[in-house]
């Protein structure tokens, strides 16, 4: 068994070197699944000896699916090159390799919403004060209309007042005229001096 495997050894060498040649010229992106952290093989299956192991969330580029087994060939940062599961495989970013743009972003929306938090509660107070003013304003306008009225029905009473005074003086003043024209009649008359002498 161990000289049938060695036999087939150079046989798969080549098979992998022709593969390798026949690689697209455009690789995909990817990364090792964040939940495993596996080892890669030289050929697309199983079978095929263990190269190397990788770790979960590390970048690598994808060049190839074997669709029998559904095997992907990967190629790693440090350039080397091998064969894992589909399902080690997803496409995209890490989660990993994202997490500091998430803090970051995440940070930024913390500060944000820490001073649009600051700013309502600004507004709160200033709502608060405007509120205060207003009713203080209302109270004011209260007491303004309230002495307007007073005024206008001190200033109706005192038209009362004077319209009564001054019917009262034209009564006496018209009873005066009256009397004194009763009374003319019966004053002695100046008698016209004679001039004896003509």
């Amino acid at each position: 068994m161990t000289k049938f495997l060695d036999s087939r050894a150079p046989k798969r060498l080549a098979a992998s070197l022709i593969l390798l040649t026949a690689l697209p010229a455009a690789a995909e992106q990817g990364h090792i699944a964040d939940d495993v952290y596996t080892f890669y093989h030289s050929g697309p299956s199983n079978q095929y000896r263990i190269t190397g192991r990788i770790r979960s969330g590390e970048p690598v580029e994808i060049l190839k699916r074997d669709s029998n087994t559904d095997y992907v060939q990967i190629r790693m940062e440090n350039g080397r090159t091998g064969w894992l599961p589909g399902e080690h495989v997803a496409e995209g970013p890490s989660t990993l390799s994202r997490l500091p743009a998430l803090e970051s972003a995440l940070s930024e929306k913390q500060a944000t919403t820490s001073t649009q938090q600051q700013e309502i509660e600004t507004l709160r107070a200033e709502l608060s004060e405007l509120k205060a003013q207003n009713q203080s304003y209302t109270g004011n306008l209260q007491a303004l209309n309230s002495e307007i009225e007073t005024l206008n029905r001190q200033i109706e009473n005192m038209d009362e007042s004077n319209l009564m005074r001054w019917f009262t003086h034209g009564g006496l003043v018209a009873l005066g005229g009256v009397l004194l024209g009763l009374l003319i009649p019966y004053f002695p008359k100046k008698r016209k001096r004679r001039d004896d002498w003509f």
